[in-house]
């Protein structure tokens, strides 16, 4: 699907379910470590907020006592010093109040990133793969970002400008209810017209955080690819598609900004009719001499004051709605429940040793799709080397991910040793199985660090002695750092078939219980293979071993051949009985592989 439809159809999204205030009140109680302190936070937010509104009171005093009817300068020095020594207490107050609200909001959000980090990891291989990465990342990265500013900033001022609203509002009551009564009146009409917007502003920051996290993964594909992009001249097609995900951001954030824009407008045409109204009618007042000039004067600084705070708010919201948007996506990842969940506490452990397998009528399909796997029924006992072989598409890989639980069968179980696989915790899972994916991911460090990962405590001497049992020694010399090589990110730095001897290797010091290979000497050269091939009959002695086969020199050296097609268990037995039949399915595979062999 191409960019621009991508943002056709989420320009078009419904608005959300949830409102404004359910989304908060859930992200707060995401966020308990937010209700760290508060009521100490908001005492020294009552002092910094009573303290601005008695700067206009002292004013009033001065003028009214210490300038008209006669000068009076201890009353203006005495009132001076009582402004300046309320500054100086607001400006403490506030300076320890936003060094609270930045710890407690750094502290908390750095919690919910971590929450929602572990939960897209623990998320299904299939949730992963139904959405873009780059957009689950933008959950944890941007998203988080983008309430993090929300609550440094916008949280502080709306805090504080609220309680000023507040605060002024009553003291501006005592000094003149008509004044304040013709400011309400030239806000009360923009109040309203400023809370439609803001509904329309939810859905247009809704749609900018979900553009953002379109633009990053396509970002984060486009930097991936760069190799195919440039094999295969692409690259004038790729900055199309990224100059449309680009634009689709800022066509969404433009949307939202127009929204914003108008709500600003609004608030300063209210903010000038109340201060004409003020000026206007303060003066028919001071004529009828209800009203003096030290009073008059207060109350427009106090007109200053409730103004800011309307206005600011207005912007305030507008970031509020961003923020609201983001966290409304990391929720709703929270939100979904992992269908591979470890049990926990409640699970149990593998017994100790060498593991069988038992799949009972075991069948799956993806999410929408075909079935996948039909009704397996299989036993493979301990000890065994066992290669699962079939065409492209046969279900092979499927098999391998739910015998290492990546995924859950959708009908019958997996069981290892007589116990199901969706009862073991993963701690024991993990510790006692170990699977060597097909494209032998590494990580972005060096050659021993990256074996390192399978057990940390393992020290370059061990290492070596590995690669050496592996029969990889002259192959690890041969490289420019030994151990210490980097790999470079994803392994970049090494051929394909080097990575797959790393993988292999981090596997093998991981010393499991049930091994399981998914075509994981595929790209390795013919040499290499049959060097690996000699080391892999030691390694795999003792332990039970499941291989998925793309070379039928690994079916060869097994000791049962598991042959799947269409997702079902057509033949099963050694190599050499299963060959005897050359119109079987494995003879012709057998037969086909010999051939490219040649």
């Amino acid at each position: 699907m191409s960019a621009s439809s991508t943002a056709r159809r989420e320009a078009e999204a419904p608005e959300p379910t949830e409102t404004t205030w359910q989304t908060l009140r859930r992200g707060l109680a995401l966020s308990p470590e937010l209700r760290t302190g508060l009521l100490g936070t908001l005492a020294l937010a009552l002092v910094y907020m009573v303290g601005r509104v008695a700067v206009p009171v002292a004013v009033q005093q001065g003028i009214d006592n210490g300038i008209v009817g006669g000068l009076d300068l201890d009353v203006v020095w005495t009132v001076v010093a009582v402004a300046a020594a309320i500054l100086v207490v607001t400006t403490l107050c506030g300076y320890l109040m936003m060094r609270r609200l930045f710890t407690v909001s750094e502290t908390a959000l750095a919690n919910v990133r971590i929450r929602a980090f572990r939960h897209v990891h623990d998320l299904s291989m299939l949730h992963q793969q139904s959405e873009r990465r780059g957009s689950l990342v933008s959950r944890v990265t941007s998203d988080v970002d983008q309430i993090t500013q929300f609550l440094q900033w916008g949280g502080v001022i709306l805090l504080v400008n609220l309680g000023q609203l507040v605060v002024t509002t009553i003291v501006m009551l005592a000094y003149s209810w008509q004044l304040t009564l013709m400011v309400f009146a030239a806000f009360l009409p923009a109040i309203f017209v400023i809370r439609s917007l803001q509904r329309r502003l939810g859905t247009a920051y809704g749609i900018v955080r979900q553009r953002t996290g379109a633009l990053l993964g396509a970002i984060g594909e486009s930097v991936v690819g760069a190799p195919v992009i440039r094999a295969y001249g692409i690259a004038g097609r790729t900055a199309r598609r990224l100059d449309e995900a680009i634009d689709g951001q800022r066509r969404a954030q433009q949307r939202a900004i127009r929204i914003s824009i108008m709500g600003s407008s609004v608030g300063e045409l209210a903010a000038g009719l109340a201060l004409a109204g003020v000026v206007a009618l303060g003066v028919v007042l001071g004529v009828g001499g209800t009203l003096s000039i030290g009073q008059l004067t207060a109350f427009l600084f106090l007109v200053t004051l409730f103004i800011q705070p309307v206005q600011i708010a207005t912007e305030v919201l507008n970031e509020a709605q961003n923020a609201i948007a983001g966290w409304r996506r990391v929720l709703n990842v929270l939100d979904v429940a992992p269908d591979v969940a470890d049990p926990g506490e409640q699970g149990r452990e593998l017994p100790s040793g060498p593991l069988d397998i038992r799949f009972a009528e075991v069948g799956f399909a993806y999410p929408g799709g075909a079935r996948v796997l039909h009704d397996i029924d299989v036993e493979i006992p301990a000890k065994s080397r066992v290669a699962v072989v079939g065409e492209t598409g046969s279900g092979k890989t499927t098999f391998a991910k739910l015998l290492t639980r990546l995924m859950d069968p959708t009908d019958g179980a997996v069981l290892l040793s007589g116990v199901p696989l969706n009862e073991v915790r993963f701690a024991s899972l993990r510790a006692r199985v170990v699977m060597v994916p097909q494209d032998g991911f590494l990580f972005d460090a060096t050659v021993g660090e990256n074996v390192r990962f399978a057990r940390p405590e393992l020290t370059d001497e061990q290492l070596a002695a590995a690669f050496t049992e592996l029969g990889l020694a002259d192959w690890l010399d041969g490289l420019p750092a030994g151990l210490d090589t980097p790999v470079g990110e994803r392994g970049e730095a090494l051929s394909v078939g080097e990575r797959q001897l790393v993988a292999l290797a981090r596997a093998y010091v991981a010393d499991p219980d049930l091994l399981v290979l998914d075509e994981a000497t595929s790209a390795v050269d013919p040499a290499t293979e049959v060097r690996l091939q000699r080391t892999l009959d030691a390694v795999t002695r003792g332990r039970t071993t499941l291989a998925i086969a793309h070379r039928l020199s690994t079916a060869q050296a097994a000791d049962e051949v598991i042959v799947v097609d269409r997702g079902r268990i057509v033949q099963r037995g050694p190599h050499d009985e299963l060959v005897r039949d050359p119109e079987s399915t494995y003879g012709l595979l057998y037969a086909s592989w010999l051939e490219q062999t040649r």
